[in-house]
């Protein structure tokens, strides 16, 4: 059963076998908005990127084959403790490791510390080999697929338009591989050649190409998107070392160097608060400031509203913002905000009881969902020769006249 829901009411309750078809026509109404903006979680990258209930088992799995004892014991007394939530050890670990740095220790202490941070390191280094997938694995492809898909129809926009936004909390690199395999350029907060650091400024520039050799006259190219990963990437590390004249000091690899340098935020209870530092707090800030553009929707997908401050940004840009739409896709927990509150500028998309892949997954939205956005490109084409030939047919009549 396929759901539109709006508000509280399912506006595909009486329209049996046309539901693919309404809920297109409706989304070729969203991209006629003059802000479209897209929020990936890890549903997007998914079967390559494993799941958080199936990270644990990994995690389990490497403690088990290369750790002794004494670690296998701590992972144990927490999970015990807190049930198979990732998010919760690592959320204790860190607690843990931060009270026993702020004591003065005896050596039980001390090889308590040794542990929790042997422990920390390998739970991180499992996660970080997980995120950064390649050609080896077997979903690689198909998932890189529905990436180049996506972007296809995202990229050529109408020039009249705001370009696209994909805000993630995915640390993953399909964005960027999907990318650059389709030549399409995009900012991501990194500027320089051999090294890349961060800067936000970059947020605010686009690019343009000259129409006319003889004048200063430019207009946007549409063949662009603007990329924030907000919970960091792989790829990214803290480098104090080099010299460089910039006041931030993250820098951007070309592939991803090791686990320990990485600045990303692993997913712990945490995340809110080392969000608050750099590059982070500029990307929220980025993001909370688009959802207040006027005429704006956002698309969510793959996203479990799990994170509450992220969760925050969208409510409060709901409350402030009243030209702005939400469409979510997938089978979101009926308790959360997002479904709770009856608000005609909220849809939410759906397949219950599917016996295939579900409606609301990445490559079912990509594919079956999503309008080419080529075809407007091409529409807009099409207007603008008939206006060049109106021009240059009024233009022979003047020169006739005289």
């Amino acid at each position: 059963m396929i759901e539109l829901i709006q508000g509280k009411e399912n506006l595909l309750a009486d329209r049996a076998g046309d539901e693919i078809e309404i809920i297109r026509k409706k989304m070729e109404g969203f991209f006629d908005m003059k802000n479209v903006y897209f929020l990936f979680g890890s549903g997007t990258s998914c079967n390559a990127i494993p799941k958080m209930s199936a990270l644990i088992g990994d995690v389990e799995t490497y403690l088990n084959e290369h750790c002794d004892e004494k670690i296998q014991k701590a992972f144990n007394r927490i999970v015990n403790k807190k049930g198979r939530n990732l998010e919760e050890v690592l959320g204790v670990l860190y607690s843990k490791r931060s009270y026993l740095e702020g004591t003065v220790l005896n050596d039980t202490g001390t090889a308590n510390l040794e542990t929790t941070n042997n422990l920390i390191a390998n739970i991180e280094s499992v996660i970080f080999d997980k995120l950064n997938v390649g050609e080896d694995n077997a979903d690689y492809a198909k998932v890189l697929d529905t990436y180049k898909t996506f972007y296809q129809k995202m990229a050529l926009r109408n020039k009249d338009h705001s370009r696209i936004c994909v805000f993630t909390t995915n640390n993953d690199l399909f964005n960027e591989r999907a990318l650059d395999s389709q030549n399409i350029h995009y900012i991501n907060g990194f500027s320089g050649g051999l090294n890349r650091f961060f800067n936000p400024a970059l947020f605010n520039y686009t690019m343009s190409k000259r129409m006319d050799t003889s004048i200063d006259k430019f207009e946007p190219i549409e063949n662009m998107i603007y990329l924030y990963k907000i919970h960091g990437s792989i790829n990214w590390v803290e480098d104090i070392g080099i010299q460089s004249n910039t006041f931030f000091k993250i820098r951007e690899l070309s592939k991803p160097d090791n686990q320990e340098k990485t600045v990303l935020i692993y997913p712990t209870p945490l995340k809110q608060n080392k969000s608050l530092g750099s590059p982070y707090m500029d990307l929220f800030r980025e993001f909370q400031h688009k959802l207040l553009e006027p005429n704006s929707v956002l698309f969510v997908i793959g996203y479990s509203f799990s994170d509450e401050h992220v969760n925050d940004i969208i409510y409060r840009a709901l409350a402030t913002n009243s030209t702005m739409n939400l469409v979510v896709f997938g089978n979101i927990n009926e308790e959360r905000e997002v479904c709770r509150i009856s608000d005609n500028r909220i849809f939410r998309i759906r397949e219950l009881d599917a016996t295939g892949t579900p409606l609301h997954y990445f490559e079912r939205i990509v594919d079956e969902l999503l309008p080419d956005l080529d075809a407007f490109k091409q529409e807009d084409g099409l207007l603008k020769k008939f206006i060049q030939e109106l021009d240059a047919s009024r233009s022979l009549k003047k020169n006739e006249d005289r």
